[in-house]
């Protein structure tokens, strides 16, 4: 069983930065991810990591903005958020399990970390 804690939302202006963290415990997966989910809406990928972080993938909404890396001898995954707009706004998600796009590549879930921009 793994335990994911997301920490680091909070509610920022568009343009600012933000960085997610996500601490992992218990056996560790391979992967992670980023998911996000805005109110009305279904949850989407955001970003998602390799083991050796050497591949990486990202949503079209967000590449160029958004950087996934992480920390292997701290078991912590991050998501570096710059140039932040409102339609960022979300409940976003850290996921372990497959590497890849989709939510079923992934079996655990953290509680998710809100994050709002404001205009």
């Amino acid at each position: 069983q793994v335990h994911l804690v997301e920490s680091g939302g909070g509610l920022v202006q568009a343009g600012d930065s933000l960085t997610l963290s996500c601490a992992a415990s218990g056996r560790l997966f391979a992967s992670y991810g980023w998911f996000r989910q805005a109110p009305g809406k279904e949850r989407e990928f955001v970003a998602t990591i390799s083991w050796s972080g050497s591949s990486t993938d990202y949503a079209d909404s967000v590449k160029g903005r958004f950087t996934i890396s992480r920390d292997n001898a701290k078991n912590t995954v991050y998501l570096q958020m710059n140039s932040l707009k409102p339609e960022d706004t979300a409940v976003y998600y850290c996921a372990a399990g497959a590497y890849g796009r989709r939510s079923t590549n992934f079996g655990s879930w953290g509680q998710g970390a809100q994050v709002t921009v404001s205009s």
